[in-house]
């Protein structure tokens, strides 16, 4: 599987230790291949876009470091 992850703009720290660890770092709006996504604020939809699915494990950033993030991201293996 890729090691490729898809995160949000604003959460630089863990975009930073992704990388670090070896995982290609995305936007989410990229329509790339992804083996997870990385967001913040699942219950604000600021954009409007209640049509988006996706078959990725999404996971929400909100109240986690980039280490407890991280440890999720490994355990999808």
């Amino acid at each position: 599987m890729t090691k490729k992850i898809a995160v949000e703009e604003g959460l630089t720290g863990l975009r930073e230790l992704l990388r670090e660890q070896g995982y290609t770092v995305v936007n989410p709006d990229s329509n790339e291949k992804v083996m997870a996504m990385v967001v913040t604020g699942l219950d604000n939809n600021t954009m409007n876009m209640q049509d988006i699915a996706t078959k990725v494990p999404v996971i929400d950033a909100a109240g986690k470091t980039p280490d407890q993030i991280l440890t999720r991201i490994k355990k999808l293996k």
